[in-house]
């Protein structure tokens, strides 16, 4: 069946965030037109025990494929990594630059505008996390390149930008001022791999910071006198925050409370994807250091975590097996909750005038099948 007038049959749906048993989702012209109960009318019918969800929304991969962004950040790089993750279920991603020297954030801005101009499939924008970041929380940011923001950086992210443009940044070391003039140009702002306090959290989320960067990691823990940006996330009744669930950089008693605090509505799945997911890679090269995979873990030579080996698809697995998640919030963690995140209503949903980006999964969690667009990816 081609894009337009398909319709694909059920017996379990999950709508973003409900389940619907025995149902048809027909697509027309690239987009959702219904969610109905099985009727009778000729449809792709998914396996007994097969499960039908909106396509995963991933606003953290900074690779796949065999690729990095940071190594040659071209439409043509989004698509490849964009394709990869595609193929394991995540039909949405934010490419997402590890911070580099400015004339690489400038060729990153210029690779998403030719994508998104392009209509790259599964590219809705960029992640830029860093440069401006504390540099006692870097991880495996390059120290060099930690700075703060000068006039001419504020410029050039508050130009008109085609898509999503997320920005990690460190609260402590961008003035609030800075954040409210990022906030009214259309950047949404995340706090991540920061060192501030409370205090210094608080002001950027007053200035308008609406979520937090991979949770937990690189950032200043909770304490009983200063909660810091560990506290300033919990704390919050309406800020998001995205998590690694990969088994590694967060205990799954971690995600737990995580969850209790925010909910599904609020908490979200990241891949933080490197080169090596949805790929047979095992090693790759960033900013001359040697990032190598070794039973599931991407360590630079040091031992610091570089990023993780994992899919968004993989993420939700964990998160339901090793966490102990209920399945319906993992789905919303890693399909509605972050197309929220980035204000984007017609994605990460199955209802009338979402997207047509669908994935089908076996009783196992296991990616079978992918639309987008209401084509057949997978």
């Amino acid at each position: 069946m081609s894009g337009a007038g398909l319709r694909i049959r059920a017996g379990r749906v999950f709508d973003g965030e409900r389940f619907h048993e025995a149902s048809d989702v027909t697509i027309e012209d690239g987009r959702i037109a219904a969610l109905r109960p099985a009727g009778t009318a000729t449809a792709f019918t998914l396996p007994d025990g097969a499960l039908l969800i909106p396509g995963y929304v991933d606003l953290q991969v900074n690779g796949g494929g065999g690729e990095m962004l940071n190594d040659n950040p071209t439409a043509a790089t989004l698509g490849r990594i964009a394709r990869a993750h595609t193929r394991a279920g995540s039909t949405t991603i934010l490419p997402t630059l590890i911070s580099g020297t400015r004339p690489l954030l400038a060729a990153t801005l210029s690779a998403g505008r030719a994508a998104l101009a392009a209509g790259v499939p599964g590219v809705a924008g960029l992640h830029l996390e860093g440069p401006f970041l504390a540099p006692v929380r870097r991880g495996i940011h390059p120290g060099t390149a930690m700075t703060v923001p000068t006039e001419d950086d504020l410029a050039a992210l508050c130009a008109p930008f085609p898509g999503t443009l997320l920005l990690t940044l460190a609260p402590e070391m961008v003035p609030p001022a800075a954040v409210a003039r990022l906030v009214a140009a259309g950047v949404i702002v995340f706090a991540g791999h920061t060192d501030g306090s409370f205090a210094e959290i608080k002001a950027g989320l007053d200035a308008g910071i609406s979520g937090f960067t991979h949770l937990y990691n690189a950032m200043s823990p909770l304490t009983v006198r200063e909660p810091g940006a560990v506290g300033a996330a919990l704390d919050s009744s309406t800020v998001r925050a995205g998590i690694i669930a990969d088994g590694l950089h967060v205990h799954a008693a971690a995600i737990r409370v995580a969850l209790k605090c925010l909910g599904p509505a609020r908490l979200f799945l990241v891949s933080d994807a490197m080169a090596t997911a949805a790929s047979q890679t095992t090693s790759f090269e960033l900013y001359g250091q040697t990032i190598t995979l070794k039973d599931g873990r991407l360590t630079n030579s040091g031992g610091t975590l570089a990023g993780a080996h994992l899919t968004m698809a993989e993420a939700v697995q964990i998160a339901v097996r090793d966490v102990g998640i209920m399945l319906a919030d993992a789905l919303r963690m890693a399909t509605r909750t972050p197309a929220e995140a980035i204000h984007a209503p017609d994605l990460g949903r199955i209802g009338k005038g979402a997207q047509g980006n669908l994935v089908a999964l076996d009783q196992a969690l296991g990616v079978i099948a992918v639309w987008q667009g209401g084509k057949r990816v997978v």
